[in-house]
């Protein structure tokens, strides 16, 4: 009676023992399953933020992809307007120097042109004013000479008061000429003939007219002897 209730002790306590282990197996499982189950939310959520996360990124990734297309675009359409802006600028101020430089060489060449001509006209002048003087000068020393004859005096003193008229109505005609809108003009007189040379480049039939009255009626000269040339 005692061997048996030494066993059914023993049994109670092995029994407990097993109850006791699968007690604690059981609270052992039941915390790692909620650690897992915890864990896996946890990584769930981690999941989804950095999915959250990812499609944050992209989007931002996308906005500054397509800011920094417009930059581009915009920074490549300002550079274009600039080369054409500058090629514009670079024609415009070629065009400007050409022209201004085409223009100071014509006005070089009229200037030239006309400086040649006024050279002209005042050169020709001093010669003949020169030939002038020499013959007063010749004449003078004529009526001078005690070796010379009266007749010889009388001629010279004729002459002398010829190319004095002479002169006198050249420069009459020349500013007469002028107030018709020739400023240059120069008459040589050789005998009857009288040569009158403008400064013009081309001369109108009525102002033709006009000067021939001008040389008919200072100079006393017949039309037909009057000769009007330009130069």
């Amino acid at each position: 009676m005692k061997i048996f209730k030494k066993n059914q002790i023993v049994i109670y306590i092995v029994a407990l023992m097993l109850v006791t282990a699968g007690y604690l197996n059981y609270m052992t499982n039941d915390k790692s399953s909620g650690s897992s189950v915890e864990t896996s939310i946890q990584m769930e959520s981690n999941d989804d933020t950095a999915l959250a996360n990812i499609g944050d990124a992209r989007l931002v990734s996308s906005n500054e992809v397509l800011q920094d297309n417009d930059s581009n675009k915009e920074n490549q359409a300002n550079n274009i307007t600039a080369s054409q802006n500058n090629t514009i600028n670079e024609k415009q101020n070629d065009l400007q120097n050409n022209t201004t430089n085409t223009i100071e060489q014509q006005s070089t060449t009229i200037q030239t042109n006309a400086s040649n001509s006024e050279d002209y006209f005042t050169k020709s002048k001093l010669e003949r004013d020169t030939m002038y003087s020499q013959m007063l000068e010749t004449y003078e020393k004529v009526i001078n000479s005690s070796n010379a004859l009266e007749t010889q005096k009388q001629t010279a003193t004729q002459e002398i008061t010829k190319i004095n008229d002479t002169k006198n109505s050249i420069m009459i005609c020349e500013n007469l000429i002028k107030t018709k809108g020739f400023e240059n003009s120069i008459i040589f007189v050789n005998g009857k003939s009288i040569s009158v040379i403008i400064d013009a480049s081309e001369i109108k039939q009525e102002e033709i007219a006009q000067i021939q009255n001008i040389i008919s009626r200072e100079m006393n000269a017949e039309i037909e002897n009057i000769h009007i040339t330009n130069k």
